[in-house]
């Protein structure tokens, strides 16, 4: 495991950025697994200016994002189709017919969730996935459980998560109680993980995760059964 400590936010964004851009380069039809929440927004910021002012293009990249809220359709202002949208795909030449959100929309979510573990088995799992870490040791929306889940299912999200979260609605009771989350099985199955953090209330979670016990209590310490993980943290 590769653990990188940086000062700044805006440090560690542009490291998590060049990583990424790196993977791009070396591989442009690369599968770029994505995520959503604040702690990748500076990385998406300097891939956009990197894009504007470098070009580095997306257009042969194909996205598979973690995880979607159940009952916002894309259009939803925080629904993370939206959130991907407007952060990076609208700032890139990103083709938006190579992005997959899972659709929180779905009708019947277990078929949604099998047919999104199927696209993502049929591009041959993400080139790198890129992580943040919730206050309970969540990735994607995969909770503290009694069982790591390997496949993509719908979640009830933690009280902590909700809370969490609730700073990008208008009210705690707006945030969804559910959510679509790519397993650990998907996430595991990426070739390279980059994970990015930030600030002081993340370092207790984010150290338990990387050097204690494994165990679905704590989903993040799977990552360090992976053969290539890389985290970034700034304080």
């Amino acid at each position: 495991m590769n653990y990188q400590v940086f000062e700044t936010y805006a440090e560690m964004s542009k490291a998590a950025a060049k990583i990424i851009a790196d993977e791009i380069r070396a591989k442009p039809d690369c599968v770029l697994g994505l995520a959503t929440g604040s702690s990748p927004i500076g990385t998406y910021d300097e891939l956009a200016r990197m894009h504007r002012e470098e070009g580095l293009s997306f257009a042969r990249c194909t996205t598979v994002n973690l995880d979607e809220y159940r009952g916002l359709a894309g259009t939803h202002p925080q629904s993370y189709r939206y959130f991907m949208n407007e952060h990076l795909f609208s700032r890139v030449d990103m083709r938006l017919d190579h992005t997959f959100v899972p659709n929180g929309t779905a009708p019947d979510p277990a078929a949604e969730c099998a047919a999104y573990d199927a696209r993502l088995e049929s591009l041959g799992g993400s080139d790198i996935q890129l992580l943040g870490i919730g206050p309970d040791g969540h990735i994607g929306f995969n909770e503290p459980a009694d069982v790591f889940t390997k496949a993509t299912h719908l979640v009830d999200l933690a009280p902590s998560t909700i809370e969490a979260n609730a700073r990008f609605f208008d009210s705690a009771a707006d945030v969804p109680r559910q959510a679509l989350t790519m397993g650990m099985g998907g996430i595991m199955g990426a070739k390279k993980i980059l994970l990015v953090a930030s600030g002081a209330a993340k370092k207790a979670v984010l150290d338990a995760a990387m050097t204690g016990p494994i165990t679905p209590r704590l989903p993040a310490s799977l990552l360090q059964l992976h053969k290539d993980v890389t985290v970034l943290y700034s304080t």
